[in-house]
């Protein structure tokens, strides 16, 4: 039968993304080099968020030799997320002006003045990240030819159950499909979780005011500096992504909007990550008549893939008895990408153009 076959395959990946995963692992501490330079963290934020003012410390809290220093933007005096910049005592730019449908980019364009490190370090405030993360990002820009340091990430829930289940399709899902990707060649990353640039390649690409316009600002960013020859590497570190859905709304328009982001991306390879998705055919051909066999291989090949994601990201992401769970709501996700053309984010209604670039329906608010 066509669908057990599919669910065959699917479960053949998932054993190799299980095996390649291992390319991964944990690793000693990274040193930095001896001529270290100095580093802006980058930080736009909005809006409460739990255990902000922790990850943010942690960005700051790193055994590295050389100064650094965090700059954080936020639009309003009063967003809540103030609060936590202020206290871990960065430097903080309020600004409301805007530069383009993206918010996140005309905050980062608010922001760049008061970078004054030789490497900037974007990244997303719901990202955790060990004591080493900067001297591993200095060490890898050290090397010739590197434009971009990015990183592969792991789902963390810090906002209850269903920040648990987002955490999950994060850790179980989009990490080992990237993981295929980069041993394949197939996948050129550049994420949100870290964007390590130097000052002048930033300049050489024209600056944030490029991407003003733009929803998936970070993949054009790293397409811009390999348009220049430069490399966007990653290196074997997983930082974590520390989740907030606080219900399964919440979880289905953030998903909802990063698929579909995807897809418009990459429509081939969209459509061809149905082999991600063993579980939900296993089921449609158990339906169709086949044995119970294909259910059995499916799962327990997304067991084994689960538990060997966890262990190399160092802490269990959720129950392993939620995986079908949510294997299925993954796969109803990835179907529903393909027919939608407007998403949810942070307040915004969004219309998706097929180039990548996107108009606001509405302004964004907050509490």
């Amino acid at each position: 039968m066509a669908l057990a076959f599919v669910a065959m395959i699917g479960v053949a990946y998932t054993l190799a993304a299980t095996a390649l995963a291992g390319r991964w692992r944990p690793r000693d501490p990274a040193e930095a080099p001896a001529d270290a330079p100095s580093v802006t963290m980058l930080k736009p934020l909005h809006g409460p968020e739990p255990m902000l003012e922790a990850k943010l410390r942690g960005f700051l809290d790193q055994d590295y030799p050389a100064p650094v220093d965090m700059v954080c933007g936020v639009s309003r005096a009063d967003d809540p997320a103030a609060k936590a910049a202020r206290a871990v005592g960065a430097t903080l730019v309020v600004d409301g002006s805007r530069h383009g449908s993206n918010a996140k980019v005309s905050n980062l364009i608010n922001m760049a003045p008061q970078a004054k490190g030789d490497i900037i370090i974007l990244s997303d405030s719901d990202m955790a990240v060990p004591r080493d993360y900067a001297a591993r990002i200095a060490a890898e820009m050290a090397t010739p030819g590197v434009g971009i340091v990015t990183l592969l990430y792991a789902g963390r829930g810090d906002g209850g159950g269903w920040s648990r289940l987002a955490a999950a399709g994060i850790s179980w899902g989009f990490l080992p499909s990237v993981m295929v990707g980069l041993a394949t060649g197939m996948a050129h990353p550049c994420m949100g979780s870290t964007i390590a640039i130097r000052r002048e390649t930033l300049d050489a690409i024209g600056g944030f005011e490029r991407f003003k316009d733009l929803l998936a600002d970070d993949h054009a960013i790293g397409a811009a500096v390999r348009e220049t020859g430069l490399a966007v590497v990653v290196p074997p570190m997983i930082v974590a992504h520390g989740s907030t859905e606080a219900s399964l709304a919440e979880l289905v328009a953030h998903e909802l909007r990063w698929n579909a982001t995807v897809r418009m991306l990459d429509p081939a390879g969209y459509a061809g990550s149905v082999v991600t998705h063993p579980t939900a055919f296993a089921l449609l051909a158990m339906a169709m008549g086949a044995g119970w066999w294909v259910l059995a291989a499916a799962l327990l090949s997304r067991l084994a893939l689960a538990a060997r994601i966890d262990y190399i990201a160092g802490e269990r992401t959720a129950p392993l008895w939620w995986l079908p769970a949510r294997d299925l709501l993954s796969f109803g996700l990835y179907v529903g990408a393909f027919f939608t053309r407007r998403v949810d984010w942070r307040g915004q209604r969004l219309h998706m153009a097929d180039d990548g670039r996107m108009t606001a329906e509405t302004e964004t608010r907050y509490p």
